[in-house]
């Protein structure tokens, strides 16, 4: 960084970032002193909550612009580090913060196939993307294919798949807001969910990119101390030493023998049994259907009228009436709601698999599949990570190539500070549950255990009725194991509060991009590009922002809906960006004969297959391919769109003289 001006405005981001870093700190121990000295918990969830998003809307005010460079790539002056660090902010979403904690608990072993993925991506946006992508400038990754493959239809397809990977993925967002918002505003999910969407808005909707990137900065600082505190707490009272990283394996050990105590317990065992039975009279009840709805509507309606002409209790009156009133409709309806019944009994009749042991399965067809099912999550993952529109645009904000370069190297440092912390919360948040609530009775379970059921992330099903918490009867929704951490471990709830911080840090941050991306790709390719090229920088700005405010509204009512867990919406962006995305980049910088017609049959063959299996394993009963996961979905779409760029490509016209000259000044970036 030669640039005089540039080396002063490094210094002055420091500066400005450390005072604020300090006054952080500063106000968390403030708050931690006002709760010994009897301030109520729900104060200092509404403060935390507060503060932060003044702050963020003090940042939002501050760097508002109507200069369509700063809106759209914050000028190209963002310094390499801080690039990192609002790109480690913008990475780590509600997936890594909130949801890869909970999946490394549920899964073990299995679950580092996230982190592998997501790590294992950079490599691959280092060498292959980034540098030649700031090289060739503008503002979307939708303007690159329209000027590498001419035209645009490939604009159109690149717009289409930008949008429906970073809808996908800002759904995941919001709903990540409404959980924070919910749990600890004390409000209804739905009004967490729309109450959460006006910090996201307060920054894209004044500054743009401009005001983003400088959120995003201060929003990493806060995310990431909000990580580390809780986990360096615990770490320090359950080993004595704080740092979690060095004490995973003393811990997981502990774990592992707990794990062999609860397994082998004899209510665990008849717990899983009885959800056996469960499963098997479920199953029956779908295959009898319609028949089946019609007897257990009768049944309902008989047992409310005995109650009634018996002037039974009122609360079993009103269980009566629920339900009746919950029973499925029609035949489909029960179809799907008992399917799921179905799927939720099997898993806990399961035995659980050893939170260490790699590719769990009852036999070797099960681990062979469960191994397949890890290798293709972490390729998707690690390709989706080099395709996703919002994360490649952040290379176009910087002053140069070579700084395009170097902030992929402080991104993944970044990201790596929570990634290596990740596995060491999971094994240590999983020893609290197995000591403090498995094996304890059910009146006697902390109230963080109602708080969380009350949000419906949390499920308790005494099937043996021995009024015993066996680990089958404990139904844990993911999303929950970060935020209810400090709770779990009985920290101060200042603890809860600078994790909730953390939480919405990591939605806003992400949510602010992916509204961005959306609304970029409809208002400049479609719009600007492709309808109106003599539109004024006014206009095109407002178009921006009317566009921005209706995707935020469908957003946030989708995400009401409760679709799915947070890392299963994002890996189901990841499979589609790669599908759609990775072939054409790729081939696009590296392969001259790559053509239109090729890079626009890739791209609809790639994403075409990814949805098809996605949407056919998900939501329509499709028999899996190999076994593979909806999730891993881009497994197949992705190697289909190499071969048909190359195969269409091969089979028609060269590009001209011009574009082969493009790909030699993208592939071949200057040094500075």
């Amino acid at each position: 960084m030669s640039n005089p001006s540039a080396r002063t405005l490094t210094r002055n981001l420091t500066k400005y970032y450390g005072y604020y870093t300090g006054g952080f700190i500063s106000f968390v121990i403030l708050l931690a002193i006002a709760e010994q000295l009897g301030l109520p918990n729900v104060w200092i969830g509404y403060i935390f909550m507060a503060a932060t998003f003044g702050l963020y809307t003090l940042i939002g005010i501050l760097s508002r612009t109507g200069d369509i460079a700063e809106y759209y790539v914050a000028g190209r002056r963002v310094p390499a580090i801080f690039n990192g660090m609002a790109t480690a902010a913008d990475w780590m979403s509600a997936a890594s913060f909130i949801g890869l904690a909970g999946i490394l608990y549920l899964s073990g072993f299995d679950g580092l196939a996230f982190v592998m993925g997501w790590s294992g991506g950079y490599v691959l946006v280092a060498l292959l993307l980034a540098p030649y992508l700031r090289r060739f400038g503008q503002f979307t990754i939708p303007d690159f294919l329209g000027a590498r493959y001419g035209g645009n239809f490939a604009r159109g397809i690149g717009v289409v798949a930008a949008v429906l990977a970073s809808f996908t993925y800002l759904v995941a967002q919001v709903y990540g807001i409404g959980l924070v918002s919910s749990r600890f505003l004390g409000i209804d999910f739905t009004t967490g969910v729309f109450v959460g969407l006006a910090g996201i808005l307060v920054c894209s909707l004044l500054g743009g990119m401009k005001a983003i990137t400088w959120t995003q900065v201060a929003q990493y600082v806060i995310l990431i101390i909000a990580y580390l505190v809780p986990v360096v707490m615990l770490s320090q009272r359950i080993t004595e030493v704080p740092i979690p990283q060095l004490m995973y394996g003393q811990v997981l050990q502990e774990v592992s023998e707990r794990e062999r105590e609860i397994f082998q317990d004899p209510g665990q065992l008849e717990a899983q049994a009885l959800f056996r039975q469960k499963a098997e009279a479920i199953a029956a009840r779908i295959a009898a259907l319609p028949d089946s709805l019609e007897a257990a509507r009768r049944e309902a309606e008989q047992r409310l009228a005995r109650l009634q002409a018996d002037a039974a209790d009122p609360l079993a009156l009103a269980e009566a009436e629920r339900a009746l009133q919950e029973l499925p409709r029609t035949a489909d309806e029960a179809r799907e709601k008992w399917r799921k019944a179905l799927e939720q009994a099997r898993a806990q009749a399961k035995p659980p698999a050893p939170h260490a042991q790699p590719f769990p399965g009852e036999n070797q067809q099960e681990r062979d599949t469960a191994r397949l099912n890890f290798l293709a999550l972490a390729l998707c993952l690690m390709v989706g990570t080099a395709s996703l529109p919002h994360i490649l645009m952040r290379y176009y904000t910087t002053p140069s190539v070579r700084e395009a370069r170097d902030s992929v190297f402080w991104s993944l440092f970044f990201i790596l500070l929570l990634y290596l912390t990740a596995p060491s919360l999971a094994v240590l948040a999983k020893f609290e549950v197995y000591n403090r609530i498995i094996g304890v009775a059910i009146a006697d379970l902390p109230s963080w255990v109602t708080a969380w059921g009350k949000v419906g992330l949390l499920k308790i099903e005494d099937i043996n009725g021995d009024g015993i918490l066996q680990l089958a009867e404990l139904t844990l929704n993911p999303d929950i194991i970060v935020l209810a951490t400090p709770e779990i471990a009985g920290l101060p709830y200042v603890v809860s509060g600078l994790v909730a911080a953390g939480g919405l840090a990591s939605a806003l941050s992400t949510g602010d991009a992916l509204l961005l991306t959306i609304t970029s790709g409809l208002s400049h390719d479609v719009y600007y590009r492709m309808l109106d090229p003599d539109a004024s920088t006014t206009r095109r700005m407002f178009i921006s922002k009317v566009l921005l405010l209706v995707v935020a509204v469908i957003a946030a009512y989708v995400a009401s809906l409760k679709p799915a867990t947070i890392l299963y919406m994002v890996a189901w962006a990841f499979s589609i960006a790669g599908s759609a995305f990775f072939p054409a980049l790729v081939l696009g910088i590296f392969w001259k004969r790559a053509n239109r017609a090729g890079a626009v049959a890739g791209m609809l063959v790639g994403l075409g297959l990814c949805l098809f299996y996605l949407i056919g394993v998900k939501f329509y009963g499709m028999t899996p391919w190999f076994g593979i996961k909806d999730i891993s979905a881009g497994v197949f779409g992705i190697p289909a769109g190499f071969l048909t760029i190359i195969v269409v490509s091969l089979l028609t016209r060269a590009p001209d003289a011009r574009m082969q000259e493009l790909v030699d000044k993208v592939r071949c970036p200057p040094l500075r």
